[in-house]
C-alpha cells in the first residue's frame, strides 16, 4: 500500500499505476497525497469493536477493516499483529488457541470497559471510516480502475516493443472498437 511513497524516496518510478494509485483511495486531497488510514492510536479502538462483535483470529480482523472500507484499504499483518499485542498486553484481549497455529482473540471486560469509556472517540473513527468509504464507492470502481491499468500497460509495452505492421494496427483498433462498443451497451 505505501510503496509508492517508499520507492519515491528512494527515487524510484514505479510508473503510472502506483504513482497514481493514491488518486482513487478514500483520503484523496488537493496535491494527490494520502492521509493515513487510521490516526494514531484508532486501529486499537477498531480493533477492539471488531472483537466485542465476536471473537476473531488476525485474518478475519483485516478482512473486516477492508470490507468496512469498501475494499480501499487493507491494513497489512505487521500493523494489526502488533496491536493485537499490544492490547493482550494491556489486559484489553485475551487470546486463545484457534484451528492449527491461528489464534483466536477476544475482547475482556477491561476492554468492554475501555471501548465504553472511549465510545465518543470510537463513534468518531468509525464515521470517518463510513465516510472514506461513502465517498470511494461515489468514485471509480477499483475493478474499473484496475481493468484500465492493465489495458494502458499491455499498449504501451506493445507500442514500445516494436514497430507495428499495418495487420497490427488494424487488429489493435478493432479490439479497441469493439471495447468500447461493449462498454457501451452495459
Amino acid at each position: 500500500m505505501f510503496k509508492h511513497f517508499r520507492a519515491h524516496r528512494h527515487g524510484h518510478d514505479l510508473g503510472g499505476r502506483d504513482r497514481d494509485w493514491h488518486t482513487f483511495g478514500p483520503h484523496h486531497h488537493r496535491r494527490g497525497r494520502r492521509r493515513r488510514a487510521f490516526e494514531q492510536g484508532d486501529l486499537r479502538f477498531v480493533i477492539l469493536r471488531l472483537i466485542a462483535e465476536e471473537p476473531r483470529h488476525g485474518y478475519d480482523i483485516i478482512k473486516a477493516i477492508e470490507d468496512a472500507f469498501g475494499g480501499t484499504y487493507s491494513p497489512s499483518p505487521g500493523v494489526i499483529y502488533p496491536t493485537l499485542t499490544l492490547l493482550e498486553d494491556q489486559g484489553f484481549a485475551s487470546v486463545s488457541p484457534g484451528e492449527g497455529s491461528k489464534k483466536l482473540y477476544t475482547i475482556t471486560s477491561a476492554g468492554e470497559a475501555f471501548l465504553a469509556d472511549n465510545k465518543a472517540t470510537l463513534d468518531a473513527i468509525v464515521a470517518r471510516m463510513e465516510e472514506a468509504s461513502r465517498r470511494f464507492r461515489a468514485g471509480p470502481a477499483p475493478e474499473i480502475v484496475r481493468a484500465v491499468e492493465n489495458f494502458r500497460t499491455a499498449l504501451r509495452l506493445r507500442l514500445e516493443r516494436a514497430p507495428l505492421s499495418s495487420n497490427e494496427i488494424a487488429a489493435i483498433a478493432e479490439a479497441i472498437d469493439a471495447a468500447a462498443a461493449k462498454i457501451e451497451r452495459c
